[in-house]
């Protein structure tokens, strides 16, 4: 079975730093983007930023561009998502998902609506 678990959200000033991770079991990252979503309160889900680990190719929404920093570590099976200089605006709930490229192919990680694997989410709150 895929299974995701994301981890590190927390409270954090302003300008503040978090790095989130993802860990994967289930399936291996040769084989599936992982993407990062978020659910601020009172919102809808939105993906925020996006990797397929084969090509390196990554993806950043508009709103997190310069600022959040995906990467992974196959080895250990993990995504993460370097989140710098936060914002109150980034409070939300953090999740990570997965896709399978043959359902969106190894440069378009970012079609959001076809992730079907979702792991829990991890809460980040930022403070002013």
């Amino acid at each position: 079975d895929v299974q995701l678990q994301a981890y590190g959200g927390g409270l954090v000033q302003a300008g503040g730093s978090l790095r989130l991770s993802c860990a994967a079991s289930g399936f291996t990252l040769d084989d599936y983007a992982i993407g990062w979503f978020r659910q601020a309160p009172g919102k809808g889900r939105e993906g925020v930023s996006c990797i397929s680990s084969s090509d390196g190719i990554t993806y950043y929404e508009n709103s997190v561009k310069g600022r959040f920093t995906i990467s992974t570590n196959n080895a250990k099976n993990t995504v993460y998502l370097q989140m710098n200089n936060l914002k109150p605006e980034d409070t939300a709930v953090y999740y990570c998902a997965a896709v399978p490229y043959y359902a969106v192919g190894y440069t378009s990680c970012w079609r959001w609506s076809a992730y079907r694997n979702w792991g829990q989410g991890t809460l980040v709150t930022v403070s002013s």
